[in-house]
């Protein structure tokens, strides 16, 4: 409810009648009130020796326990009476013999303000049911009439069950002339034959008790009826029992009358008697039968479950036969115990002098009578006590306090009784506060909190609540049960603070103080997100939260997996591990994939987020794998239905097969298919018997296999295919050796498998040689020497060829050369290279595939020392048919002797005639050595050695020499001076500036030219100044100077750090070493050369294409010119482009190459020089 208008939230207390709305605290006096009973009837078996029977109530003072039997106190020995303790009342019966104990009894609970007490309680005893022994006399009747075998079973606990059965515990058979009635008799409408027997039981069944009974057994005797004359010839013949009219065994008389309480079911049963068998019908007189009815007992018994008003009415049986008929009529009544009209009579609080009204309202069929009792004890109506009895009401006029007590209504009719009991208090009472003071609430924001305030008054109170001292106002507070609760919604940080309940009425009043703390609620600030895992792989969800700091004692965060908490275990065997915030799970499988919750909870309120984790695994089994036929039993289909693919596509399937002939166990990959494929079409083998599975494969891997298939066995056939990879060799002059591919064992479709081998010299003979073999090669003797051969293989078993195979064409077996090359010329085309040409051999000489031609060459000596012998060997070899190629690496200046010879796989020819030649000379090596010494202001000495290989008589030196800007780093002044003279080794440059950076390019050179440079860098010393000079400039112009030399320094600084920035990595942050110089030198050489190199090779064609080794027998490395591509690649570029060449380009030379260029633009042309062939090792 809502507040009301004024400031104060006030609410009168509006006590209900309702029982169950009158509690009445202990701490107020207060009548007895029963709480709990044993309900009756109570059932005490024979073997049971103990009986307990409950009794509770509550009241104040405690009440007092007693009980009546049959309405008369009863106390037995072992009976103790119960007083307060608020506890309960024992009724304990003991003994041997139960029976005795059987009866109706009833609790009372007393206390100095009134007794309350319970329904009857009906306690049952039954001993163990038995039959009377008894000696039975043979029923005889004549054939036609009735019989009827009584039953008359014991009393029992129910349920009770019976059957007619025969000492070999056959059951008797029933039919429409035979049945049992409800009674528990047997009944013959009418007797024949072979109804006589000894033994006719009766058999009575207490399932609850587990016991089954038996009656004596009864006799049955037919007597036959015999003709009217009785003449011995008639006897044998069978007389038929004169028809009677139907009669009814049961019931008895013309009408019944049937009672039933409301809800019982309804048996009405006819069982007539008469011959032939009569049968049964039923109608509802005046009415349609109800659909609930049901027939039974071959339409003897009619059944009605749950009877209700509207079954009531006259029902009618008839019996009826061929001769006539029987009916008996059943007036049915439906009637009802007590009941309530709508409750029972409540308990009442009340004021002096008020007037009191128990209205006991009851219903039932024959109306109940109503008693009125107060404690326990019967009155009526006593008009001068003021207490007046109307019917069903009682009221009390001008109430005193002493009219209080425990007013009992009670209705009976023949079906039962029903009890209330009604504490009426009549009292006046100020306030009682119920509810602990200073009771602290805690709630989080934006939830809801109740604080209550019970109170007990009379009158009523009036009740208001405020925070503060301050009145509570606002939509969010509610009051309800009568202002004893107070409900804050949605509660905000300032409803914190202390509220008061405030109770009052005409007799007094009372206040009570509860203290509300609103705290923070519990979040989850990060929650888990969906995640997917690889099987086998470590999971990890996170789950951030916040909670008020007070509540850290109270906090505690809890993983479910599909609304079951997560077991955290220490053990380091476990998978689950929570750290901090995080739930970990390694080795995560797919039954860990499922809704992840992670519920933040302190002692206030909790928070929870859920997160999906997927699991990817490999795909499970394919299942149902079926195998079809299509046009025979080698091309079959297999389709399969795929398992569940774990989250992960199935990109492909993989079809398996085992074969039990060859390799029986083994499995072998037979087809794949796409993934999204479920049948596969299978070429099998013949002469095989099969079984297949299929595994699927997805991102995670491959899955486990299906179970494999039946059997598929395939019939024998003609080989599928011929062998392939046929290979023809010759590994000496006269055979030829034919290999090819096996077919392996599963391709042979069929047993006796075996080979034709098929052969004949191409252009030669016409018909082939055949050979059958069961290997896999073949050899062939006594052939001319590499001649073509057409071969052919083929395959075969019992069942037949193999296809028609297409012929392969192959040679014999070859032989060394016979001819050499004739005509050999030598062009030398510069210092290290030649053109060697030659006429071919004739092909008909080479016996064999042509493998190329050989070059040999032996340095005899160096021209620059002709009487040293050197005989220093060298090959190179040229593969296919040529008549010139070009051969590099020879050294300059010296004396060759040259042959050539043709080469086929089995070997070499014959040497060609030697020709001998010179080479010219050639520019000189670098010097080895270049260095400064003695430096001076403005001179230098220079020093170095020869060069290595001067290839040619030395003429003198180059010296070329450069001043270096340093700033810049750029060439101020070049000057060069030719040094003749093959011997000096050392040169002084006078003339130099001091405290200067100079460069030296010093080569050394032939008539050839001058070869490569080698570089030396130094710095002259600085200048001598006059002391004086000195002396003067600094005493009088010392300001000046350091003004100057600041500013310099400055200067410098910046430009250093432009320069470094600009050219980081540059030649001049740092002086490379001359050996650093040299190598860049010549890389820079061999950039300007790469470029040309691509246009010269197109002429030198496949001169080139060779191997090359220091020996006859040794090829050549790679890495040597012979690798290039074109004949004339190495020939023509050094010859067409030198090192003259190369200083018309954009630059002269790189850094390290010559200086001149890099720095400035000044160009000099340097002396021609050879470019390096290919490096030959010497013999």
């Amino acid at each position: 409810m809502s507040l009301a208008e004024s400031l104060s939230l006030r609410l009168l207390l509006a006590l209900t009648t309702m029982a169950s709305g009158l509690n009445i605290p202990l701490e107020v006096e207060q009548p007895p009130t029963i709480i709990t009973y044993t309900s009756g009837p109570i059932i005490v078996l024979h073997f049971d020796t103990t009986i307990t029977v409950k009794c509770k109530a509550r009241g104040n003072p405690p009440p007092e326990y007693r009980w009546e039997k049959d309405g008369q106190a009863f106390v037995p020995p072992n009976f103790n009476r119960f007083k307060a303790n608020h506890t309960k009342g024992l009724l304990v019966l003991q003994s041997e013999d139960m029976s005795k104990f059987q009866g109706k009894y009833r609790c009372y609970a007393s206390n100095k303000l009134g007794t309350a007490m319970t329904n009857e309680i009906e306690i049952k005893a039954f001993s163990i049911p038995k039959f009377p022994k008894e000696t039975l006399n043979p029923i005889v009747v004549s054939e036609g009439e009735p019989i009827t075998l009584k039953c008359n079973p014991p009393e029992g606990v129910a349920p009770r069950l019976i059957y007619w059965m025969t000492v070999d515990l056959q059951h008797i058979e029933q039919d429409e002339r035979v049945s049992m009635g409800t009674d528990g008799n047997l009944y013959f409408s009418n007797a024949i034959q072979n109804d006589s027997r000894q033994d006719y039981g009766c058999f009575a069944a207490f399932n609850r008790i587990r016991t089954i009974v038996q009656k004596t057994a009864m006799a049955v005797v037919v007597k036959r009826l015999r003709p009217a004359d009785d003449s011995s010839e008639s006897s044998h013949t069978p007389v038929a029992p004169p028809a009677r009219i139907p009669s009814l065994l049961l019931p008895s008389g013309v009408q019944t009358e049937k009672v039933l309480l409301k809800g019982e079911d309804l048996q009405l049963e006819c069982i007539p008697e008469g011959f032939p068998t009569p049968s049964v019908k039923w109608i509802k007189m005046g009415e349609v039968m109800s659909p609930r009815v049901k027939f039974n007992n071959y339409n003897k018994l009619l059944s009605l479950s749950a009877v209700e008003e509207s079954d009531e009415g006259k029902y009618m049986c008839t019996a009826e036969n061929s001769v006539g008929k029987a009916v008996h009529y059943f007036d049915v009544i439906v009637e009802e115990p007590p009941k309530w009209l709508t409750e029972p009579p409540q308990s009442q609080l009340t004021v002096i002098g008020s007037d009191v009204h128990i209205k006991c309202s009851v219903s039932g069929k024959p109306q109940p009578a109503i008693t009125w009792r107060r404690n326990g004890v019967m009155f009526r109506d006593d008009p001068d006590n003021r207490m007046q009895v109307f019917d069903d009401t009682v009221t009390l006029l001008n109430a005193k306090a002493e009219d209080s007590g425990v007013y009992q209504c009670e209705a009976s009719n023949r079906h039962g009784t029903i009890l209330a009991n009604v504490n009426i208090m009549i009292m006046n009472m100020a306030p009682l506060i119920l509810t602990e003071n200073n009771q602290e609430y805690a709630v989080v924001v934006g939830k809801e909190i109740t604080m209550n305030c019970s109170v007990f008054s009379s009158p009523p109170s009036s009740i208001s609540w405020t925070k503060d001292e301050n009145a509570i106002e606002g939509e969010r507070f509610l009051a309800f049960e009568s202002g004893q609760s107070l409900r804050i919604i949605n509660a905000e940080k300032g409803d914190s603070g202390k509220y008061t309940c405030v109770a009052s009425n005409m007799e007094g009043s009372s206040t009570v103080t509860a203290v509300l703390d609103v705290k923070d609620a519990t979040k989850i600030v990060s929650p888990p997100q969906n995640t997917q895992v690889d099987s086998g792989k470590l999971a990890k969800l996170m789950c951030e939260t916040e909670y008020d700091a007070s509540l850290q004692d109270t906090f505690e965060l809890v993983w479910r997996k599909d609304n079951k908490e997560i077991p955290l275990s220490s053990d380091k065997h476990s998978r689950y591990s929570v750290k901090g915030a995080m739930l970990e799970i390694m080795n995560v499988n797919l039954s860990d994939q499922g809704r992840y919750t992670c519920t933040a909870r302190t002692s206030l309120d909790e928070d929870s987020a859920t997160a999906v984790l997927t699991v990817r695994d490999v795909p499970d089994a394919p299942i149902k794998l079926e195998l079809s036929e299509l046009d025979s039993p080698r091309n079959v289909v297999l389709s399969w239905i795929p398992g569940s693919d774990h989250n992960s596509t199935v990109t492909e399937f993989v079809v398996e097969y085992e074969e039990n002939r060859w390799e029986p166990g083994r499995w072998k990959e037979l087809q794949r298919v796409t993934g999204n494929q479920a049948t596969a079409e299978l070429k099998l083998y013949g002469n095989l018997n099969y079984q297949f599975r299929v595994y699927a494969v997805n991102a995670i891997g491959p899955g486990p296999p299906s179970e494999p298939t039946e059997r598929h066995k395939t019939p024998p056939a003609a080989p599928d295919r011929n062998p392939e990879n046929i290979k023809i060799q010759g590994h000496h002059p006269h055979q030829m050796e034919i290999s090819w591919e096996p077919l392996s064992p599963l391709e042979r479709n069929g047993p006796g498998f075996e080979y034709k081998v098929k052969y004949r010299q191409l252009g030669v003979e016409d018909n082939f040689t055949e050979h059958m073999v069961n290997r896999s090669v073949f050899l062939v003797n006594n052939t001319p020497t590499f001649v073509p051969y057409e071969i052919k293989i083929l395959s075969r078993n019992s069942y037949g060829w193999g296809p028609e195979p297409k012929p392969v064409t192959g040679y014999s077996g070859e032989d060394v050369p016979t001819a050499a090359p004739r005509d050999i010329a030598v062009e030398v085309i510069n210092t290290t290279v030649l053109r060697v040409s030659w006429t071919p051999v004739p092909p008909a000489t080479v016996r064999g595939r042509l493998g190329g031609y050989n070059v040999h060459w032996v340095r005899r000596r160096s021209l620059l020392n002709p009487d040293k012998i050197l005989d220093l060997s060298h090959s190179m070899s040229f593969s296919g048919n040529r008549s010139h190629v070009i051969v590099p690496g020879l050294e300059p200046f010296s004396e060759y002797k040259l042959t050539v010879y043709v080469f086929n796989k089995k070997g070499n020819g014959p040497k060609s005639d030697p020709v001998t030649f010179n080479t010219p000379e050639g520019v000189p090596e670098q010097v080895t050595v270049l260095t400064s010494s003695i430096i001076q202001k403005d001179s230098v000495r220079l020093e170095w050695a020869q060069p290595s290989k001067s290839n040619g008589i030395l003429s003198g030196y180059l010296l070329q020499y450069h001043l270096i800007n340093e700033t810049a780093l750029e060439v101020i002044d070049s000057k060069e001076i030719n040094i003749t003279g093959a011997d000096t080794n050392h040169w002084t440059l006078q003339g130099l500036n001091g405290d200067s950076l100079y460069r030296f390019d010093l080569r050394a050179c032939t008539r050839a030219g001058c070869g490569p440079p080698k570089a030396e860098e130094s710095r002259t010393d600085f200048p001598e100044l006059d002391p004086e000079s000195l002396k003067g400039s600094f005493s009088t112009h010392g300001w000046m100077i350091g003004t100057m030399c600041a500013v310099a320094l400055l200067t410098l600084v910046v430009v250093i750090a432009c320069f470094l920035r600009k050219n980081k990595g540059g030649k001049y942050a740092g002086t490379p070493s001359p050996q650093r110089q040299e190598k860049l030198a010549m890389e820079k050489v061999k950039e300007k050369e790469d470029p040309h190199s691509d246009t010269a090779s197109q002429k030198m064609n496949d001169d080139t294409f060779c191997d090359y080794s220091d020996s006859d027998e040794k090829p050549l490395k790679s890495g040597s010119l012979c690798s290039l591509k074109g004949d004339d690649a190495a020939g023509d570029s050094v010859s067409r482009y030198t090192l003259g060449d190369y200083a018309d380009g954009g630059r002269e030379f790189n850094e390290d190459g010559s200086f001149i260029g890099e720095y400035s633009g000044h160009r000099h042309r340097g002396s021609v020089s050879e470019p390096n062939g290919p490096s030959l090792v010497n013999v």
